[in-house]
């Protein structure tokens, strides 16, 4: 990975750890670096990360209840959560390899599927009604 962060905290590493997409604008171009495929090619296999990812999530889910006799419980929640987290992080820099744009993108993205889920509002709470 790219060693350059600010002084004290591991190349790659947002500062704060709030704002994710330095360091996925990080890991983007270390994967860029060293990938095998460029182009359309080198997009699609990136989008494609995304369902191996998810697999391991269910991997993981299944290890984590015993569902697999073969393998009685192999996994944790802890590791069902890790999986869930490379699946955002894997979704982020397909995203981001997209378009440089993707904060934006996403937020927009993120507001829209709040309004229709929340039902205008982000905090949980009903809408208030419509005035007649």
């Amino acid at each position: 990975m790219p060693t350059t962060a600010r002084a004290g905290t591991p190349a790659g590493r947002a500062a704060d750890g709030a704002d994710p997409w330095p360091t996925i604008d990080l890991l983007r171009a270390w994967l860029d670096a060293d990938r095998a495929h460029d182009g359309r090619e080198g997009l699609l296999l990136r989008v494609l990360k995304l369902s191996e990812e998810v697999g391991e999530v269910a991997q993981a889910v299944i290890g984590a209840t015993g569902q697999n006799p073969r393998k009685g419980v192999s996994h944790t929640w802890d590791d069902v959560r890790s999986e869930l987290c490379d699946v955002v992080i894997t979704a982020m820099v397909a995203l981001r390899t997209l378009t440089p744009d993707a904060r934006e993108v996403f937020t927009a993205r993120l507001a829209a599927v709040a309004d229709r889920s929340l039902g205008g509002t982000r905090d949980g709470s009903p809408s208030a009604p419509p005035t007649p």
